[in-house]
């Protein structure tokens, strides 16, 4: 026992070690000393004044105006976007600019940009409506010549479409245009503008169904994309004319151009007005071309001298805005003259800390020193782990279960090797292992240049886990190497087979089978099982074995940690009542079933495991025949079934009605020095009688108890059964492989036909890249990581914890990529 305590402490092992501090700040120094201590993000502050809305905190002001400013920027940014322009990523540094020097400066160039905006947004607005105008007069112009030529050229159609009156007894309008001599005689007006094409349809038929058919409408697809003002994108449009009369038509017709957004344009009848008007338009489009092309550059101008200082700003605004939004945390002292803070550090942060604080007084000047010491609380803790690129998925993937409790033993630690080790187990086969390293050798050697880039979901996360890939390519190359497989093909890498046909022609080696003439094949599975008769039934019962000896062994030793979780928190009880019976309850079942697999592979003995097992229960007495593996089977299962079987009440009666003396005691005032600092486990343990003596609650603690032991019987059966996924998933891995071989590559290189072959090598590629080497992949990774949560994990691991989570600037950046 003192041997374990003397024992150096691992780094990722249990959590750093935290302290509570205090934190007596005075306010000239508060600014500087809260920016310091993001730079350094070694301090989780507690918020004081979480009994009080965002609104009644004392800095909300300066919040506001920091997210006025932070909007500010988000509007510059998008201008840039907008404006096409690349915003500078590693800006210019400038002098030191102060909150309110900079605030004023945003302030000029939003009004600048909104102004330029404005006037470019009118301008444009105009450009548009000459251009559209232009059209007009160019297509409108072709329908009025084209409707007075229908007095010299009788029944000729015109191009548009022309609905009939729906009065017979009245003539259409284009008779009365046609009979009349003009359109002033006659009272035929006409309206014509420019509608988008997509409305066309429905304007048509609005029309002709409010004047009752009494119109003329013609249309005509514009030239050129025109932009549309509301929506900034360039849209089709169509010019139209529509011929009608009466003076009540035309009050319904603008009515309705007006309600579809249609402009209209005036057009006059005479041609040479027309070429007049048409002369102007184009003079003015090309002097507002001009003056927007000169607007433009200015604009970028001013976007180009923001987009320099853009990131430094945004980063200075966000910075500014956490430093007060944390101050808002703080709480004034009586004499409204310090600020008060209190938070979480690491222990060793502690120096770094003081020795940011005393930088902060002594920059500012200030007469009056920083105040840091160190409280007592009863809170617990936040989890710390220290980690680095390499440790840092393994740690993700056991916080995606749940954090840790305040130095609880991380799982990590051993995850770093049992998850891909088991992830290898499934996924044996040195080929695709190879392919697995490839990739994760190009993600590390490109880890410079993908950590600075903004990556998809899936790259990201591919990414995130490169270290991982690693070691789980490494793992399937050392298994398929085990289990000799290349692309499911066995090689004689280590020497020659052990065994070899029984003449010379080998025409009953898959019938009657091989003969062993040499010694074992001296490392993983002899090449000459591949095809045999036995093949199926010797690898089957070799990876269910495996897989069996691999989930007792990590069971046995999540159990382990448990008993250093209790050794290290002081908790007896939760040695002698819990780790003692789970020990002796797993091992003299599961554990003794390990003991029999190995003796049988040393042994080579014949014994049915399966019938040694199922009559321990149900005869343990009998005779054990060629069922016996060694001498003193029986007795021996005699007595771990009975051990067994004491296990489990040793679980579940003790603990509960101890917890019940100790608390009866406490109170009592007999035995107060007996519940030391933790004899029982004050978070797991309902009822604690150190934190809430009153609340002690007998049948509760029981009924936890019972549950608990319930749980660890059922799953030693389940939790077991639950790693034949290693032998299951390692067949299907085997087995799809060697289909795709099989009867995808070798059936169509088995033909003579060049373009067959190609065919089936494209077919085996495809199938190896997304099914073995990504399907399976996700596959493989999920099964390891249910092992690990669900099997592993709960035999020690609570997870209840929280994260330490400081104030830093470092961190706010990351978050922001």
């Amino acid at each position: 026992m003192e041997l374990l305590k003397n024992l150096p402490e691992m780094d990722l092992m249990r959590s750093e070690k935290m302290t509570f501090v205090q934190l007596i700040i005075p306010v000239e120094s508060a600014h500087r000393a809260i920016s310091y201590l993001g730079e350094l993000g070694l301090l989780q502050f507690r918020d004081l004044n979480d009994d009080k809305s965002p609104f009644q905190r004392t800095f909300v002001n300066q919040v506001k105006r920091c997210a006025e400013m932070s909007r500010k920027l988000r509007f510059f940014k998008d201008q840039i976007h907008k404006a096409g322009l690349l915003s500078s990523a590693l800006p210019t540094l400038q002098p030191n600019v102060d909150l309110e020097a900079l605030e004023t400066q945003l302030v000029e160039h939003e009004h600048e940009l909104i102004e330029m905006n404005a006037n470019s947004e009118k301008l444009q607005q105009t450009y548009n409506e000459l251009l559209e105008f232009k059209m007009v007069l160019q297509k409108a112009g072709g329908f009025l010549v084209s409707g007075k030529s229908c007095e010299t050229a009788e029944g000729r159609e015109l191009d548009e479409n022309v609905y009939p009156s729906d009065y017979p007894e009245s003539a259409s309008l284009l008779e009365q245009a046609t009979q009349s001599g003009s359109s002033n005689s006659s009272g035929l007006r006409f309206i014509s503008g420019i509608i988008p094409k997509s409305k066309v349809l429905f304007f048509e038929r609005m029309l002709f169904r409010a004047t009752r058919g009494n119109l003329l409408f013609n249309q005509a697809s514009a030239d050129e994309l025109i932009m549309d003002h509301v929506s900034s994108e360039m849209v089709e449009k169509t010019i139209f004319v529509v011929f009608f009369s009466g003076e009540q038509a035309k009050t319904k017709i603008l009515k309705i151009c007006e309600a579809f957004g249609a402009n209209c344009y005036p057009v006059p009848e005479d041609l040479t007005k027309q070429t007049q008007i048409t002369q102007e338009v184009m003079l003015r489009l090309s002097e507002l071309e001009t003056t927007l092309d000169v607007g433009i550059r200015h604009r970028n101008a001013a976007l180009h001298s923001i987009g320099v200082h853009l990131t430094i700003w945004m980063n200075m605004v966000k910075r500014e805005k956490a430093v007060f939004d944390t101050l808002n945390m703080l709480n004034f002292d009586v004499t409204k003259k310090c600020l008060v803070g209190e938070g979480w550090c690491p222990i060793f942060a502690k120096p770094q800390i003081q020795e940011a604080l005393q930088r902060a007084t002594f920059d500012i000047n200030s007469q009056v020193g920083i105040i840091f010491h160190v409280m007592d609380t009863v809170e617990s803790p936040p989890t710390y782990f220290r980690t680095n690129t390499f440790t840092n998925a393994y740690q993700e993937i056991v916080d995606a279960y749940g954090v840790a409790k305040y130095q609880e033993a991380n799982p990590a630690v051993y995850t770093v090797i049992t998850f891909p080790f088991l992830f290898a187990v499934m996924f044996g086969d040195w080929g695709h292992g190879i392919c697995l390293l490839l990739g994760a050798l190009i993600l590390i050697a490109r880890e410079g240049k993908l950590s600075s880039q903004k990556l998809g979901s899936f790259m990201e996360m591919l990414f995130g886990g490169r270290y991982v890939l690693l070691l789980m390519s490494l793992f399937s190359i050392y298994c398929g190497l085990i289990y000799n497989e290349f692309f499911s093909v066995p090689y004689h890498i280590f020497g020659e087979s052990a065994y070899r046909c029984r003449d010379s022609s080998c025409s009953d080696a898959y019938t009657v089978g091989l003969i062993k003439y040499r010694d074992a094949y001296p490392f993983g599975v002899d090449p000459s099982w591949r095809g045999s008769r036995s093949e199926l039934p010797f690898l089957n019962s070799l990876k269910m074995k495996m897989s069996i000896l691999f989930g007792v062994a990590q069971m046995n030793l999540g159990i382990i940690l448990s008993y250093f979780n209790s050794i290290f928190f002081n908790n007896s009880l939760d040695i002698r009542y819990q780790f003692v019976p789970q020990m002796i309850f797993l091992n003299s079942l599961f554990g003794y079933l390990s003991l029999l697999i190995i003796i049988k592979w040393c042994t080579g003995s014949q014994a049915d495991l399966y019938h040694v097992m199922i009559y321990m229960f149900l005869s343990p007495f009998d005779d054990l025949g060629e069922n016996e593996l060694f001498w003193g089977q029986r007795p021996l299962q005699i007595l771990l079934l009975l051990s067994a079987l004491v296990a489990v009440p040793w679980m579940l009666f003790p603990k509960p009605f101890i917890l019940r003396k100790l608390h009866a005691e406490r109170f009592e005032g007999r035995a107060y020095g007996i519940l030391r600092s933790s004899e029982i486990d004050l978070d797991s343990e309902p009822g604690s009688a150190r934190q809430h003596e009153e609340e002690f609650n007998f049948s509760e603690v029981f009924v936890h108890q019972m549950i608990h032991s319930i749980e660890f019987v059922l799953g030693s059966v389940s939790n077991t059964a639950s790693y034949l996924r290693l032998w299951a998933l390692s067949l299907a891995h085997s087995e799809l492989s060697t289909v795709f071989y099989e009867k995808v590559l070798l059936l169509a290189w088995g033909y003579e036909n060049i373009l067959i072959q190609m065919v089936g090598l494209a077919v085996f590629a495809f199938a190896t890249a997304f099914i073995l080497l990504m399907m399976e992949t996700l596959s493989a990774f999920l099964h390891a990581l249910r092992l690990h949560w669900v099997e592993f994990q709960n035999k020690f691991y609570g997870g209840d914890g929280y994260k330490f989570k400081p104030f830093s600037f470092a961190a706010m950046a990351d978050d922001d990529d």
